[in-house]
This record gives structure tokens, C-alpha cells and sequence, in this order.
């Protein structure tokens, strides 16, 4: 895939429309597409597929089988090898082994692995009974079908999502078997495994293919996808676009803002920042380098906010679903923590395209004159505050409904919502339907705002629908995800007749019009289906990597690696585990990216961050190893979304992919204080609270954006974008400076451990210093400095240490004595698994530090925005604004 994209950059004119779809199809859909009854199987088995979906997400198959007596519920395993088996056998149907294999047609090899394939998956389904009686006992029949299902499932990953997925897994299955070798360096030596063990582990159990990962691709990620789908055939992606431009594109720079702004829209239900590049990319590059971006610069616009699409809830390319799996955490608790820095990350990139245009004094686009400025804002305030009353209107009508008529409240929301629905519809018949623009045409006029919202309001209620349910119901992923679809069929079956009927056109056109909607649902359905090929065996892939992290313990070995390279030093850590994140990413589509980098390092950074002495939360690991996954799409030398966009563009790849990289470096930075300071992912705050972060840290990366791009109210000398940078980090991460000058932590007596561990107020933290002799060698006298959070209060000081720590500590005169962790498993059992509890020389705690009282950290705000004053007062002198001011030196 990646060799597909290179190939089609260059230095010639713009690729065609036709190219366009072929880049297209080669990254998400197939490259292939073949004619006659060929073309009907991989028409219908993708229809199946998506129909399967939809049948096991849904209320349907309790109710039949309630109904029938017959066993039509499906379990987890087996639900994940019917969905296993769809997805390879399309995979070798619409995916040509080579570049030069025919696309018009399906070799007869390629039917025979796509069923030996797809039997090989429904192996664990069709003799599931069988396999249940012989756990961990695999016959003969059982080895040979594991082995070959996982080198047909490898070359169907490589079909599919190119060299670096397929090669990642073959190096971990190379490590089971071959572990022992004297090859291997002795920090990664283990045992090694038998073929039938690790058969069993990762085919035949839900150990390794068939594991978590599958489960949620199957659960949850093929509706957000078939979800996704379905909106764009159903015309919501040029609608977002449109909305796009109508809004930002009159602002200097207008083509880059609305590209960010089009690719929030579309990439919130995206599972592909590649298919989001090339999506709205056509658009929005032409238009980028008519007001006078270059095409290194176009492109990288698109790719940072396309990739960008990735982090931004509800969907985050798949990766919030398996993170509810992963981190053992509700979905809207993913959705609170994620949200606050990918609306940051945007803001910011927006910021970054207007300095860009204000360095050059880029032109704008004419739009229809809709009188002086001041009432365009007084104008937009007030649709604002409207729609946010409507939003609080429509929440309590709904509780009021629920709590008046409990027994008809559905049935009366349906009817509302169904009304809704037609009401927009009337609204969308009053204008004129958007029309497909040609990013070669020029842009005389924007659209008007008004206008292009009127077309597309009943796109809003699928979003609006899925949003409630998933928050505010708090239904799981998969219902909300079938409803919402459910009623995207309904609209995209009556949207074109009931607008035409609203039209009052002739009985002909209304019928065509149906016509018409039917065959965009069944495109749409297919769509979706194709689209999750490389997905489900991405998926199932990056289940091989999980199933060895678990068979072999390699996740520890990278704990200790981690920590041999860093010293212990938690900053090193971060960085370390970054740079390993961006490499395991490299090639990676997102929801494989994120299981391979989250099960091999989230738990390094939470282990050796405990370790060190700081408490990181798990799902701030997790957030900080799929934000340097998904830098890979960026950074050269793979880069595949900035391959994406320099085909569009016609620029030089790897330039585009350094551009992006620097336009990324404020996401890149957000990682690294959402670690230490969680306020930003919304632990624990209150409202007022959470605005106030969200102020702070908008204004902080705002300042970041400008130190980096060397302009801020004018052209910034050195002195000032290092005095921008300081500020940055001040009103970020002001707690640094303040432990610079008091101690965060007091030291008490261990012997006063229990005592001081009972008067600690809820969720304290407390740091302990253990020393205890090495297992290997007595001897040696090993040593750690672990964290650990106490949590609530009401228990004796003992209790609540043993419940925190799950270590009982006994006060033996001067000394305080630790007895072996109950749970060997635990942070405590796993990092001092390595200390010999039952030696001459017992596990002490040497030293024991709480949490300091001293002044607030944010003092340190008023001297950051005095030197922020400073570097304002020196642009303004020389006659920078705030607007921005190119010719100011």
C-alpha cells in the first residue's frame, strides 16, 4: 500500500478524479474490482456481512430466539470467527497479491485461499464443542488448521494493509518459537514455545487472534464504520465540507481553516486518517495552494488535521472502543479524558494555518456580503446561543417524557425524532441540493452558511442520536452505534422522495428518487463492509502481538529495557517509550497501532512511572502511546497520510512529511503533560475547573504554535520565541517550577507509617523507598521508590496501607518489615518480584514521603504573563497585532 502511494506522487499535474478513487481503493476499500458474477460475490459477501452486523447488534436474535426455541444467540468467540471469516475471505477477493496481479478479475488461486481462509477462521465455530472438551489439548486436525490460518491471515494482512503489520507479527511469532536461541540477547531470552502451545494460545483460544481486540472490531467497530459509510453515501461528507468553507472560508487562509475544520467533522467518525486525507484533501489542497500555500505546506494542513481526526471522540479511528476493553473503564469515561486535548490540538492547528497566512499576507475569498462585521458576530452569537438552548430544551423535554408517560416514552421520542427528521426535510427542499465541487474550478463565491446548514440538518440527528445514547443513556457502544444506523437507513431510503415530494415534482421523479435511495443503502452497506477488510484483519493481526505479550512476559522485559536505557529518569522514560511507540506505528492503521503500542508500553510507563515515584493513571498511558502511534502516518520515512496528501498535491513526500511533522508538534507535546498534570484529561476537577483548564491550556498551546512557527503578533526574534516557550511551559506545567523551589513531599519515620497513612486525606499519595536483597544473589541489595495512591478514608492506618499497596507492613522496633505482595500480579508483586522475601536480610521500608503543604503552583501564572506582556509590548512597538502584521520585522 505504502509503494502504491509513493507511486503516485510526483512532480506532474494533479491526480484525475479516477486516480483519486484509485488511491482510494487502494488504501481502504481493495484495489480490485472486477465485472461479472466476481464482482456480485464480493458485492454480496460484503452486503452479508454488514447485515450480520446489524442482526447480532441488535435486540433481534433474543427475540427470535424466545420466539423460535432455537439457539440463535451467538457468543463472543463465535461472533468473532464469523466476523473473521467474512473479513479474509474479502480480503484476497478484493485485494490483488501484487501490483502487477490483475484487478479485473479474481485468479482461481486467490478463490482457493479466500475459502481456505475463511474455513480456517470459522474452524473455532463450526467444532466449538469440541474444542471446549480438549482445553489446551489440540489434536492433530486442530494444529494443522491453526497453522495454516495464521500464515493465510498474514498474507492477508500484508494484502491488505502492506508489509509492516504482517512483518511486525512474523518477528513476535519468530519470538515464541525461537526465544531461547542465543540470538536472542539475554534481557529478551525466555523458554520459547512448543508449535501446538503456541497454536493454542493464538488460534484456537481467545488468547491471540481470537482475543479482545477481534471482539471489539467485531462488537463495535464494524457499526461506526458501517456508520460512517453510510453518512458519506448519504452526502453528509460534502455537506461537512461545505459547512467548512461557508464558515472559515472568508478568513484569511480560509482553504487551511476549513480543511481543519471539514477534517474534525469527518474524522470524528473515521476510522482512517489515510481515507479522511484523501476525502477532503481533493478539495481542500487545490484550494490551499490557490491563495498561496505551497504544496508541501497544503498538504501537511491536510494531513496534521486528518491524522488529528484520530484523537477526536466519539469514535477516535476505533481506538475508544478497544480502550474501554483495554483500560477496564466506562465509554464516556474514554470520551471525558480524550476530548479536552484533541479540541486543543485543533484549535491550535488553526491557529498555526492563520500564522502561516499572516506571514504572506494571503488573500481572501469573496463571500455573498452579509453586512457590516459587527452584526455577522452578533449574528452568529445568537445562532450559537440558540442552538445551545435547543440542545438544553431537547435534553429536559426528553427527562420530562421519561418521567411523565415512563410506559410510552419511546414510542413517543420515535415519533418526535421521526418528526424532526421531516421537518429538516422541508427546511433542505427550500434550497437548492449541494452540488460536488471541482477542486479545479475557481472559486468565485462561498457557499452561504445558512443555505448549506438547510441541506444538511437531518445529518445532524444520526450524530445527535448516537451522542445521546452513548452518553447520556449510557448504552453500550455496539446498541448505540444499531440505532444509529437505524435510523441513517430510514434517512437515506426517504430523504431524496420526501424532498421531492416536498418539491412537488412529478410522480416519476419521486419514484426515481427512491430508486435512488435504495441503491445508496445497499452502496453504503457494501462500502462499509469493504472498508472494514483491512480493519478486521489488522485487528486480528495485532491479536498475534497480544498473544505473546501474554504467553512469553515480553511486556516486562520492556519495562526493564525502558529502564536500563533511561536510568530510571521518568522524563527519558517518556521519551524512550515515545520513540518506540513511533516506531511500532510506523505502517500501522489505527486500531492495530494502538493494540500493538498499548500492550506492549502503556503498562512500561505506568510500571516504571510507580516505580520512580509517580502515579500516572492507566488511561493516560494509553492516550500517550496511541498519540506517538499515530505520529507514525506523519513522520517519514512511512508517513502514509503524508504519502496520501503528496499525491494529491503533487509534492515531495518526505517534505510533506517533515511540514506535517512540524505542525504537529503541539500534539506531540500534549502527551507529555497530560501525564503529569491530569487535569487535562478532566480527573477530578469541577466544572468551573475544567473551563479554567481549557482556558489555560488553549492559551498555552496557542503561545507554543506561535513560538514555533516564529511569529506571534509579528515576525518573533529568538529572545521571543524562547521567552513564548517559557510561558508555555509556566501555565502548563507550573507545579515544575514550584518544586523547584519547595520540596512536593515531606519525609516522616517509617516506623510512623500506619499512623500517617490513617490521618491522610482521601486519594492522597504516598512515596516508600524499599530495600531488600536480590533473589539472584543475596548480597546484592536491591532498591525501588514506588507511589501509590491511598484512595478513600474510614479505614485503620494498616488496612487502608495493605488495601492501597497490597503489602502487609509489620513494625519490628527501628525497622518496618514488608511481607511478599498477596497479588503477584499487582504493581507491588510485579516490581519487586526480583527481592527475596524469605532470605536472612528482610524487605524494608527505608524511607516514607506524603504529599507537602505548601503554596499553590499557579502563583506562578502572574510572572508567565508578565513575560508574556513583555514579548506583546516589543511585536506592538514595531506594529505586530494580534491579526497579525508579515510586514512587522
Amino acid at each position: 500500500m505504502a509503494q502504491e502511494l509513493r507511486n503516485q506522487s510526483g512532480d506532474t499535474a494533479g491526480l484525475s478524479n479516477e486516480e483519486l478513487q484509485d488511491l482510494v481503493a487502494a488504501t481502504d476499500t481493495g484495489a480490485r474490482n472486477p465485472i461479472g458474477w466476481a464482482a456480485l460475490v464480493i458485492a454480496g459477501g460484503a452486503l452479508c456481512w454488514s447485515l450480520f452486523q446489524l442482526y447480532i447488534a441488535s435486540p433481534l436474535p433474543f427475540r427470535l430466539s424466545t420466539l423460535t426455541g432455537l439457539p440463535l444467540v451467538l457468543n463472543d468467540t463465535q461472533i468473532r470467527s464469523i466476523h473473521l471469516a467474512f473479513g479474509l475471505f474479502l480480503a484476497f477477493l478484493a485485494y490483488p497479491a501484487f501490483s502487477r496481479s490483475p484487478r479485473d478479475r479474481i485468479p482461481l488461486l486467490d478463490w482457493a485461499l479466500a475459502i481456505a481462509a475463511a474455513f480456517c477462521a470459522l474452524y473455532i465455530f463450526i467444532y466449538y464443542r469440541d474444542l471446549a472438551r480438549r482445553p489446551g489439548l489440540p489434536i492433530t486436525q486442530d494444529l494443522v488448521v491453526a497453522g495454516a490460518g495464521m500464515l493465510l491471515l498474514l498474507e492477508a494482512t500484508r494484502r491488505a494493509l502492506g508489509p509492516p503489520l504482517a512483518i511486525v507479527a512474523i518477528i513476535f511469532m519468530a519470538y515464541v518459537f525461537f526465544g531461547s536461541s542465543p540470538l536472542v540477547p539475554d534481557i529478551l531470552r525466555w523458554g520459547g514455545a512448543s508449535f501446538a502451545r503456541a497454536m493454542d494460545q493464538m488460534w484456537l483460544s481467545t488468547g491471540g487472534v481470537f482475543g479482545v481486540a477481534i471482539g471489539v472490531s467485531a462488537s463495535f467497530v464494524f457499526l461506526f464504520v458501517l456508520f460512517g459509510s453510510m453518512l458519506d453515501k448519504a452526502g453528509a461528507g460534502n455537506f461537512f465540507i461545505k459547512l467548512a468553507f461557508a464558515l472559515l472560508g472568508h478568513l484569511r487562509g480560509g482553504p487551511a481553516k476549513a480543511s481543519v475544520l471539514s477534517s474534525l467533522m469527518t474524522g470524528m467518525i473515521s476510522g482512517s486518517s489515510i481515507a479522511n486525507v484523501v476525502t477532503t484533501g481533493t478539495f481542500t489542497i487545490p484550494l490551499m495552494r490557490r491563495v498561496g500555500y505551497s504544496a508541501e505546506k497544503a498538504g501537511a494542513v491536510e494531513v496534521a488535521s486528518s491524522v488529528n481526526g484520530q484523537i477526536m471522540p466519539p469514535v477516535m479511528g476505533a481506538a475508544a472502543f478497544l480502550m474501554v476493553e483495554y483500560v477496564g473503564i466506562p465509554y464516556s469515561q474514554v470520551v471525558q479524558h480524550a476530548v479536552l486535548p484533541a479540541i486543543i490540538t485543533y484549535i491550535s492547528l488553526l491557529y498555526i494555518v492563520h500564522l502561516e497566512a499572516a506571514k504572506k499576507d494571503m488573500p481572501v475569498l469573496v463571500r455573498r456580503a452579509t453586512g457590516p462585521m459587527f452584526m455577522s458576530l452578533v449574528r452568529s452569537l445568537i445562532v450559537f446561543l440558540s442552538f445551545v438552548l435547543v440542545m438544553i430544551g431537547v435534553y429536559w423535554l426528553i427527562k420530562l417524557i421519561r418521567m411523565m408517560v415512563p410506559g410510552l416514552s419511546t414510542e413517543i421520542l420515535i415519533f418526535l425524532l421521526l418528526g424532526a427528521y421531516v421537518a429538516s426535510l422541508w427546511f433542505a427542499a427550500k434550497v437548492p441540493e449541494l452540488e460536488l465541487d471541482d477542486p479545479a474550478a475557481p472559486l468565485v463565491e462561498l457557499p452561504n452558511a445558512g443555505d448549506v446548514l438547510k441541506t444538511g440538518l437531518h445529518f445532524l440527528l444520526p450524530l445527535f442520536l448516537l451522542v445521546w445514547m452513548l452518553l447520556v443513556e449510557h448504552r453500550s457502544p455496539g446498541l448505540s452505534a444499531f440505532y444509529a444506523v437505524l435510523l441513517l437507513i430510514i434517512i437515506m431510503l426517504t430523504q431524496k422522495p420526501l424532498k421531492a415530494l416536498f418539491r412537488k415534482v412529478q410522480t416519476p421523479e419521486i419514484k426515481a428518487a427512491a430508486a435512488e435511495g435504495w441503491s445508496d443503502l445497499i452502496e453504503g452497506m457494501i462500502l462499509g463492509a469493504r472498508n472494514m477488510i483491512g480493519i478486521a484483519c489488522a485487528t486480528a493481526a495485532a491479536g498475534i502481538v497480544v498473544g505473546t505479550v501474554t504467553l512469553t512476559g515480553v511486556g516486562q522485559v520492556m519495562a526493564e529495557f525502558v529502564e536500563l536505557l533511561s536510568g530510571g529518569n521518568i522524563f527519558l522514560i517518556l521519551i524512550f517509550t515515545a520513540v518506540i511507540s513511533l516506531i511500532l506505528g510506523m505502517g500501522l492503521p489505527t486500531t492495530a497501532n494502538y493494540i500493538v503500542v498499548s500492550s506492549l508500553m502503556a503498562p512500561v510507563i505506568v510500571d516504571l512511572g510507580a516505580a520512580n515515584g509517580y502515579l500516572i493513571p492507566l488511561i493516560a498511558a494509553h492516550l500517550f502511546v496511541f498519540y506517538f502511534g499515530l505520529m507514525a502516518d506523519v513522520t517519514p520515512p512511512v508517513g502514509l497520510a503524508s504519502f496520501a496528501a503528496s499525491a494529491i498535491s503533487r509534492a515531495d513526500p518526505i517534505r510533506t512529511g517533515v511540514q506535517a511533522f512540524f505542525y504537529e508538534m503541539r500534539t506531540a507535546l500534549l502527551p507529555f503533560i497530560f501525564v503529569f498534570n491530569q487535569e487535562l484529561l478532566l480527573m477530578d476537577v469541577t466544572v468551573a475547573g475544567a473551563i479554567f483548564v481549557f482556558l489555560k491550556s488553549t492559551l498555552a498551546m496557542l503561545l507554543f504554535a506561535a513560538a514555533t512557527q516564529g511569529f506571534f503578533m509579528a515576525r518573533s526574534r529568538m529572545w521571543e520565541s524562547a521567552l513564548l516557550l517559557l510561558v508555555t511551559v509556566m501555565l502548563l506545567q507550573p507545579g515544575f517550577f514550584l518544586n523547584r523551589v519547595q520540596s512536593p513531599y515531606d519525609q516522616v519515620a517509617p516506623t510512623e507509617l500506619l499512623e500517617v497513612v490513617a490521618d491522610q486525606p482521601e486519594n492522597a499519595e504516598i512515596r516508600l523507598n524499599i530495600q531488600g536483597p536480590s533473589f539472584e544473589n543475596p548480597e546484592v541489595t536491591l532498591e525501588r521508590t514506588m507511589a501509590f495512591d491511598l484512595g478513600p478514608v474510614g479505614e485503620p492506618g494498616e488496612a487502608r496501607f495493605e488495601r492501597a499497596t497490597g503489602m502487609t507492613a509489620l513494625i519490628e522496633g527501628d525497622a518496618v518489615v514488608l511481607e511478599e505482595p498477596i497479588d503477584l500480579n499487582s504493581l507491588a508483586g510485579r516490581m519487586l518480584e526480583s527481592m527475596d522475601f524469605y532470605g536472612d536480610q528482610p524487605v524494608r521500608i527505608t524511607a516514607v514521603e506524603v504529599t507537602a503543604d505548601r503554596m499553590p503552583a499557579e502563583i506562578f501564572y502572574i510572572p508567565a504573563l508578565l513575560l508574556l506582556g513583555l514579548v506583546a509590548f516589543s511585536q506592538r512597538r514595531r506594529g505586530g497585532t494580534l491579526a497579525g502584521n508579515p510586514k512587522a520585522a
